[in-house]
């Protein structure tokens, strides 16, 4: 079967969210995965839609016009003192936008407090037919696919699932075996770019490559073809390539182009 694509945000975020659907779809996407959760990290742009109805109604017109579908949202982050509810709004209109999946990670060592609030976290995206997919970050607390596994059999929700981003799966050494050993069921979402050789060991240098300095699909070393294999056919594969110097040479339009089109190629390849 021929696999559909996603352009997530972090590829062009300098690009409002309409402007972005107007871009994946000139560029061939089937789908985008917006951020409309606003972590208020320095330099982040605010696309809380929930609070900038301009905005919102600009995106609702941009996907029917492009028949787009809005495959997910991010990013419901658990910490210290987090406030579910805060995340409700984002929920609520990323579900009549028509999202289907909520990223969400961890940065808090408290386990027994992490595990409670994915819980919950779960249960509130189930009012909206949304699943919530736990992304395990190299410099986060839960930063490996084992760590990642025990909190999803630990909050037991049938909608509760694990993101496998091919960066942080080969930078915390991520074998194609434990793929194969993780029901299909659980793996709803998957970010596809690829890295360089060297794995860093500390955490600015983790944090410049996965926001700034990603590469396109087989120009890297990670072996993405055997972790493809193991995963499911029927995933939509969004490709997450933050490249400020990419984009800097050819703009976001072009940035985006080309990372579906050396995603398609090494996927034809490998087919």
């Amino acid at each position: 079967m021929e696999r559909e694509f996603s352009l997530a945000h972090l590829t062009v975020l300098g690009c409002s969210p309409p402007e972005m659907v107007y871009i994946a779809a000139m560029a061939g996407y089937q789908h985008v995965g917006l951020r409309p959760i606003y972590m208020g990290l320095p330099g982040e742009p605010n696309y809380a839609l929930a609070e900038l109805p301009e905005m919102l109604s600009l995106t609702k017109a941009a996907l029917e016009e492009t028949g787009l579908g809005l495959n997910d949202i991010e990013l419901a982050r658990i910490v210290d003192g987090v406030d579910l509810e805060r995340y409700e709004p984002a929920f609520e209109v990323s579900a009549m936008l028509g999202a289907k999946h909520v990223i969400s990670s961890i940065w808090t060592s408290n386990k027994p407090y992490y595990i409670e609030k994915f819980g919950q976290l779960c249960e509130l995206a189930a009012q909206y037919g949304m699943t919530v997919n736990l992304e395990f970050v190299t410099w986060a607390e839960v930063k490996n696919l084992k760590d990642a596994c025990e909190v999803l059999q630990a909050v037991n929700c049938r909608n509760a699932g694990v993101l496998i981003d091919t960066l942080h799966a080969h930078r915390s050494r991520v074998s194609p075996h434990e793929l194969a050993n993780i029901p299909n069921n659980w793996i709803k979402l998957v970010h596809l770019c690829d890295g360089p050789v060297k794995i860093p060991t500390d955490r600015e240098s983790l944090i410049f490559t996965g926001r700034e300095a990603r590469n396109y699909v087989g120009e890297g070393a990670i072996d993405i073809a055997a972790y493809l294999a193991r995963l499911p056919q029927t995933v939509v594969l969004s490709l997450e390539i933050p490249n400020l110097a990419r984009v800097k040479a050819y703009g976001y339009a072009e940035h985006a182009r080309r990372c579906l089109v050396t995603a398609k190629e090494y996927v034809a390849r490998r087919a």
